[in-house]
């Protein structure tokens, strides 16, 4: 909490956290023209913004894209004014949403989630059949070259697939690229696309989880309670040996 209240108390800081507000998902160079300094302080500034995690990135080709990250906005709400103003409360819980709005050529949401693990478990627990099944109630059945298909089926031994697609990209242990789509879809239509980023960061890993290509505003909600089921689940699996005691994408919103 202490790096994100000191992120916030420069203004150049905020004035970054605007932008992505506005706009979500730009590259540095969109950001500099913005600012007037050079492309070397502004990568500075967000440097301390992504140590707070009130910035993530992901790398789409030779683009950075920069994304603003509510979860610390949302710590400091429950924290420091829930107790005190709800009226604020409700309109600083706008910033997540608007922060995560649909965009026609830019990932629809980014999820990133730290977990005390190395790149090649948290490799196997996305793409092993068992492993997903255990903490996912899936299984994610595919050799993972890319170019191949892959399924989420069923655990119930029917083999019922209610997600399938293609892989896109797959560098093992660090990136993992897949497409999405119910089995049967329009073949017309274009698939969302899910994109799995590992980073190393010492003894522990951030996962950055990119869903693009949604359908709309409900699809969107979905997938991010979705996501933040499966991935706290996955933290526990990875972390303590056991997914968590209740699965908890049962749990009523």
């Amino acid at each position: 909490m202490d790096k994100v209240f000191k992120a916030l108390a420069d203004q150049t800081r905020r004035y970054l956290l605007d932008r992505l507000h506005e706009h979500n998902g730009q590259t540095l160079g969109e950001l500099c023209r913005r600012l007037e300094m050079t492309r070397q302080s502004a990568t500075q500034h967000l440097a301390v913004l992504e140590a707070a995690n009130l910035v993530s990135t992901v790398r789409r080709g030779r683009e950075k894209l920069h994304y603003l990250n509510p979860v610390p906005l949302n710590e400091i709400q429950e924290r420091w004014i829930d107790k005190f103003e709800r009226p604020r409360l409700r309109a600083l819980s706008l910033v997540k949403r608007q922060a995560e709005e649909a965009m026609a050529d830019k990932p629809t949401f980014v999820y990133v989630i730290y977990i005390e693990s190395t790149p090649e478990k948290v490799w196997h627990a996305l793409t092993d059949a068992d492993l997903t099944a255990e903490y996912w109630g899936h299984s994610n059945v595919s050799d993972w070259q890319v170019g191949s298909p892959w399924e989420h089926q069923r655990t119930d031994g029917s083999g019922t697939a209610d997600v399938v697609g293609a892989v896109v990209e797959s560098s093992p242990p660090t990136r993992l690229v897949t497409t999405w789509a119910a089995p049967d879809a329009d073949a017309t239509a274009e698939p969302s696309r899910v994109t799995f980023d590992i980073q190393p960061h010492g003894d522990i890993v951030r996962l950055t989880v990119t869903h693009e290509n949604l359908a709309d505003e409900a699809e969107r909600t979905a997938a991010a309670g979705g996501w933040a089921a499966v991935l706290s689940n996955l933290k526990s699996l990875l972390e303590t040996g056991s997914p968590l005691p209740q699965r908890p994408w049962l749990i009523p919103q």
